[in-house]
């Protein structure tokens, strides 16, 4: 097994495709084997969806926002602003890892997929991820 430790870049706050990113961390892939990530934040998330039509990563972020509200009266976790309680939800419910097979040193993603970051706060900085290589 491998690991890698990489910092994906700062993103604005809403869902971003990141699959070339993060295959430019990793270089070459194992012929076969499984990539997991992880990324190592509480307000943020990783996740698959489509990578095809950009109305997709629209859509997400504003069921999101419409859903998961910010300054809810009942929250108590407010010192770190009020983007703060709302992009931990988020990110549960996006979740923090993945597993992705790969299969002739490529990820065997859908012809639609992508992997996406979910940034849940307004003023992110980069997120750090933990890539784990494991050859078949």
């Amino acid at each position: 097994m491998k690991q890698i430790h990489f910092k994906l870049k700062p993103y604005s706050r809403g869902f971003h495709i990141i699959t070339d990113e993060i295959l430019m961390s990793l270089g070459q892939l194992p012929q076969n084997g499984l990539l997991h990530l992880f990324i190592q934040h509480t307000s943020a998330g990783i996740c698959i969806n489509e990578n095809a039509d950009p109305s997709v990563l629209h859509d997400l972020n504003n069921w999101f926002n419409q859903n998961i509200k910010e300054n809810e009266p009942y929250y108590k976790h407010t010192f770190e602003g009020p983007d703060d309680m709302p992009a931990h939800i988020k990110s549960i419910v996006t979740g923090c890892e993945l597993s992705i097979p790969i299969v002739d040193s490529r990820l065997a993603l859908g012809t639609w997929q992508g992997i996406y970051l979910g940034e849940f706060r307004n003023h992110a900085n980069s997120r750090s991820l933990v890539a784990s290589l494991i050859r078949g």
